[in-house]
């Protein structure tokens, strides 16, 4: 094989290849999604420096669900007016906020989409990509049967070359089933499975056309260990900071003709300079494939780590090797992808973990993560895919378990960008099938790998199937097939330590010996590394689900911060943060059972374990994660010095006030009196920052006098953090007086923007709150919440408005945002108004254009109607200017009440 060495030049930067990459800081880089989502395992590129087209295809679909599909649904000319009009991700239905116990839809639905595809597209090789639909589906394309698919959680490529047409209309039909079916995992019935998989087209989609000459995709390859581009670090000096990488590329040739090519591989730092490649020429024979091995040469590398998560972008080229000079004539680039992969290292040994050469310092703990949203069920759009990871790695987690199938890719993108380990898991749940079920577990095995293989937050696979007696052979055979498709350094495999076959696998789950005494490590197996794959929840029994761990957030106080110290360090033996820290080197870290509320199948409760609840709103427990993270500022996420009050100021509030933060020592100060300093303390070889308690801070009486003496403003708890002497960080919380108004918050992260793309979903929250700001927990209010613009509120009320109860001081909603660009207005009043409730909410944001072609006919999106917006009442809309007359006039009555409220308290006052 002739390798062509490439000197990066400015001339080459012109024109020798199409360079492609993100120019941001590594700070940026750290905390920006830039609103790019991978596609296909691949950035999208510039329509001026790519050779293929990428089209999503996530508006304007029609669903029908229930009853008796019409016949010959699938059909080019079946009437789908009356069917409903959505968008995707689409999850079949709107759930209620607790789904659990089996009562979404199980069945088959029929999509629909009517599109006309440029005519362009004719004689290129045009692919529909699925990235999930739950169950088994069927994918139907101008009336014909084109593809079927059994399992949610994975990739379904259509080939449309032999039945689309182009310049005219096409439907596309997909039969979606999430029914009970033993044939495929994960196999159990909903009914007996402890989480819930809904249904429908949940994912994205999209349509992909390339030319005759193109690079494969993985998936649809169904090559061992090859298809597409595969990357891996061959190694990496931590003194020289020189590493080897290497670029394995699969091209196809679908002409009648033999095939010259020049396949180029180039690869940019994190600020995309200092470029590194080689150029390799192939023949590919007629109606055939290649494939090339590139290896690359890096000097002065910048390695991924969870703290410095540092991407390299890496473009790979195919040119027409018989087309002259190709710096000059961009005409023979045959197609071109682009990816961020990360150059790193990962061993697991019976030292701990060993990244880039150098021991890991810390217990690498995180969670565990279902991929359900409240309402939602799995139909999770990427902005929402992207905030959780944002949640998970402020908190200060590290490491992410794919509990219990391959995540949505945007999250898995998410993952690199933001330093999460991930352990991708196959699907599987406590279940062991006959039939064809065995061979399809064995094909998921094979797709996750092909799926995910370029991401460097992947540090293990577990291709077992979860908490299940399978044969006695399933083991060595699963853990071989990751081998096969993985045949390079830094591949591992995991297995529960009490399964058989685990004696084939690399890394055993287990739980330490100070820990669980149940599940903890009896006798240690050939000096192999341990991982807790799951630790912290506390149950009774398996079927009434009484737990310390299990609280929902609106249980209040007392309830939720017996759940975070049971997180941090129990009294009697069991698998904390505090027992992992303290396990011996070998046991390296574990996770979190479970971050988020989720629902669950066999259970009629949701799963309150998390320390966010199942709209990702924090407990108590949230703020106990984020003390134990590092105090040094790293990448703005997962670090930084912190210090939190657990206490409220209600008149039910615990006296003792607990205080959590990662500082030296935290001082507080109670209603502006002296401050009193105490050390944030650490448990020998284990919890490293334990909760801060100050004795008997908190006195509703002392308020009350404070309060009627007019001084009501003095009342009040201020902590401080201190790092070496000085103060780092600061939080106040004050009692909550007379509810006045209603605040409106975006749950918008960082780096996540608005696009008008028909898909991404947010949460606005509304509090209740008093004059200052502070949120009145203790409070009942129904809110209604109503949308204007691009945007649609995800309600099942006709009239477009939603209402939702206050549940300790907070009443989310979601918002769907359109196609069309412009201000969404979102309004929230409380359900019954009157002269003295609190005044209406209003909050405003601007959308973006989408950058992502989209393809729909307007006929078909009734969806892009309903998204703008729809009036409250069947009365006439009112128009802006009386809108926010309203508003005035609700503030100024507010006032007018407030001084008839002084009249009245000076009464009661003089009666006291």
């Amino acid at each position: 094989m002739k390798v062509t060495t490439i000197r990066i030049t400015a001339a080459c930067l012109a024109g020798s290849f199409s360079l492609y990459a993100d120019t941001v800081s590594d700070q940026e880089e750290a905390v920006s999604s830039t609103g790019t989502y991978s596609v296909a395992g691949a950035l999208r590129l510039p329509e001026n420096v790519t050779k293929r087209d990428v089209y999503g295809m996530n508006v304007g679909w029609k669903l029908f669900k229930g009853g008796k599909a019409p016949e010959e649904a699938a059909g080019p000319d079946v009437d789908d007016s009356s069917w409903e009009s959505v968008n995707l991700p689409n999850g079949i239905e709107l759930l209620p906020e607790e789904a659990s116990g089996c009562s979404n839809y199980q069945g088959p639905v029929w999509y629909r989409k009517t599109f006309i595809p440029p005519a362009r597209l004719e004689g290129r090789r045009n692919t529909l990509y699925f990235e999930g639909i739950m169950g088994k589906s069927e994918v139907w394309v101008n009336g014909e049967k084109a593809a079927e698919h059994f399992g949610g959680y994975l990739p379904v490529i259509v080939n449309l070359d032999k039945w689309l047409k182009p310049g005219e209309k096409n439907v596309i039909a997909v039969k979606a089933d999430n029914s009970n079916d033993v044939s495929y995992p994960p196999g159990k019935s909903q009914e007996g499975l402890d989480f819930s998989y809904f249904g429908g087209i949940y994912r994205d989609v999209y349509l992909i056309s390339t030319g005759p000459v193109y690079i494969t995709d993985p998936n649809e390859a169904n090559t061992v260990a090859g298809g597409g581009v595969f990357f891996r670090t061959e190694s990496l000096d931590p003194f020289t900071r020189k590493g080897k990488v290497g670029v394995k590329v699969q091209v196809a040739n679908q002409t009648d003709k033999e095939q010259k090519v020049r396949v180029q591989a180039v690869m940019t730092d994190p600020k995309g300079v200092d470029p590194a490649g080689e150029t390799v020429p192939l023949v590919i024979p007629p109606r055939s494939t290649g494939e090339v091995d590139i290896p690359l040469v890096l000097s002065n590398v910048k390695p991924w780590s969870p703290d410095n998560p540092d991407l390299y972008t890496l473009s790979v080229e195919v040119w027409d090797a018989a087309g002259g000079d190709q710096a000059k004539d961009s005409a023979h680039l045959l197609d071109n992808r682009s990816m961020r992969v990360g150059v790193r290292t990962v061993e697991m040994t019976e030292k701990g973990l060993v990244l880039n050469g150098s021991l890991f310092s810390e217990k690498l703990i995180g969670g565990n993560r279902h991929q359900d949203f409240a309402r939602l069920g799995n139909a999770v759009p990427n902005n929402l895919q992207w905030q959780d990871a944002v949640k998970l790695r402020k908190a200060g987690m590290r490491v992410i378990r794919s509990a219990h199938y391959p995540q949505d890719p945007a999250f898995m993108d998410a993952c690199d960008r933001l330093g999460l380990f991930v352990i991708v898991a196959t699907p599987g749940w406590q279940f062991w099938g006959s039939g064809p079920f065995a061979d399809r577990v064995y094909d998921d095995i094979r797709q996750m790998v092909r799926r995910d293989r370029n991401h460097p937050s992947v540090m293990m696979w577990e291709p077992i199937l979860n908490e299940t007696h399978y044969p006695a052979d399933f083991a060595k055979k699963a853990r071989d097939l990751v081998h096969e498709e993985y045949p390079y350094k830094g591949c591992y495999t995991a297995c529960d330590a009490v399964s058989q076959g685990n004696q084939h696998y690399e890394v055993l789950y287990a739980h330490p010996a100070t820990g669980d005494k149940h599940w903890s490590i009896k006798e240690r197996k050939n000096n192999k590394p341990y991982f807790t794959r799951e630790f912290g929840d506390n149950v009774d029994t398996w079927s009434a689900h009484n737990s310390t761990s299990r609280v929902a957030r609106h249980w209040g106080e007392a309830p939720m911060m017996v759940q975070a110290l049971h997180y941090l360090k129990t009294s009697f033996p069991y698998t904390t943060y505090d027992t992992l820290n303290a396990a011996p080197a070998y046991h390296f870290g574990g996770c979190l059972w479970h971050p988020f509320d989720h629902q669950r199948g066999y259970h009629p409760d949701p799963f309150y374990g998390g320390i966010m609840d199942a709209f990702r709103q924090p407990k108590t427990s949230y703020f106990a994660f984020m003390s134990q993270r590092p105090r040094k500022t790293h990448n703005r996420l997962g670090s930084g010095p912190m210090v939190h009050i657990a206490n409220e100021c209600t008149p039910f509030s615990p006296e003792d006030v607990t205080v959590f933060s990662n500082c030296d020592s935290v001082r507080l100060s109670v209603n502006g009196g002296p401050p009193v300093e105490k050390k944030v303390a650490s448990c020998l070889g284990g919890l490293k920052h334990v909760p801060v308690v100050f004795p008997k801070a908190w006195d509703f009486m002392e308020n009350k006098k404070l309060a009627s003496s007019g001084k009501e403003g003095a009342v009040k708890l201020v902590a401080e953090g201190l790092i070496g002497g000085k103060v780092v960080t600061r939080h106040e919380v004050r009692p909550a007086r007379r509810a006045e108004k209603i605040r409106l918050t975006l749950d918008r992260e960082d780096g996540v923007d608005f696009y008008a793309n028909g898909s991404d979903v947010f949460a606005v929250v509304a509090e209740v709150t008093d004059g200052r700001g502070t949120v009145k927990r203790l409070n009942d209010e129904e809110i209604v919440f109503s949308v204007e613009g691009p945007a649609e509120l995800l309600t099942d009320s006709p009239d477009g408005t939603l209402t939702q109860s206050v549940k300790w001081g907070s009443a989310p909603a979601l918002v769907r945002l359109g196609t069309r660009p412009g201000t969404v207005t979102v309004r929230a009043s409380v359900k019954h108004p009157g002269s003295q409730k609190p005044v209406s909410g209003i909050i405003k944001f601007d959308t973006k254009a989408s950058g992502l072609k989209m393809l729909f006919t307007e006929d078909a999106a009734d969806c892009e109607k309903k998204a703008a917006g729809t009036p409250s009442s069947s009365a006439a809309p009112a128009s802006e200017r009386e809108k926010s007359l309203q508003m005035e006039l609700e503030k100024v009555r507010h006032e007018l009440n407030s001084l008839r409220n002084e009249k009245v308290i000076a009464q009661q006052t003089h009666f006291e």
